[in-house]
């Protein structure tokens, strides 16, 4: 299922730091990057477009049928409205099992001729890559990520959200993602958590790098 072994897993909740961290784990490994989050948010971008609701299973199952790659690169992918519509249609078993196979390829055959590959999302330790040799689940207090999203949005121009609002989301999010009956959002098993609450993102990409480090001989197998 991984190829040749050398696969980093990075699990965890919206806000606590995977996505800046497993970029930069890529970068400095020579590894291709995948965040399967991206891969939800196009089915929910898709469905939003064409007027239909995320909460409803057929559409989300006909939708991700038709998913590319290519539609991975459309900025409005970041989007607040998109990430809810994601989270919505991510509890059908038929979608995830729909994304398992393009996750499971990637991480067996990196693109660009890369030698290993780090992936992002939520189920990724537990349900995708099981068997991947480092896994990496980051967290962080709901408060801290809160102020990280409320934040970045405000450096995107977005002035007119309040604090309250984006804690509330965030805390419904969380609920989702942890209750859902389908993946549901834990650290897997035998994976390192790292709490970035009080972590920058250097020190927290320092800290992911003394932990692969320490299993390299794991991810140099094959």
């Amino acid at each position: 299922m991984t190829g040749n072994g050398r696969v980093i897993a990075v699990d965890g909740p919206a806000a606590a730091g995977k996505g800046t961290l497993a970029r930069r784990l890529a970068e400095a490994l020579d590894y291709a990057h995948l965040d399967t989050g991206l891969l939800y948010r196009a089915i929910g971008l898709a469905l939003l477009r064409a007027g239909a609701d995320p909460a409803e299973e057929a559409a989300a199952v006909a939708a991700a049928e038709r998913l590319e790659t290519l539609d991975l690169g459309d900025p409005e992918l970041r989007q607040d409205h998109v990430a809810a519509a994601a989270t919505k249609l991510a509890v059908f078993p038929a979608v995830r099992d729909q994304l398992l196979r393009f996750q499971r390829d990637f991480a067996a055959r990196p693109p660009g001729g890369k030698k290993g590959a780090v992936i992002e999302g939520r189920d990724i330790g537990t349900v995708v890559l099981p068997d991947a040799p480092c896994k990496l689940f980051l967290t962080a207090s709901l408060e801290v990520r809160a102020e990280r999203r409320l934040k970045e949005l405000r450096e995107r121009g977005v002035e007119s959200i309040r604090s309250s609002r984006i804690l509330k989301e965030m805390r419904e999010r969380d609920a989702r993602d942890q209750n859902r009956a389908v993946a549901p959002l834990r650290p897997a098993e035998g994976a390192v958590t790292i709490d970035t609450t009080e972590l920058d993102a250097d020190a927290a990409f320092e800290a992911a790098m003394n932990i692969i480090r320490s299993q390299r001989p794991f991810l140099d197998k094959g």
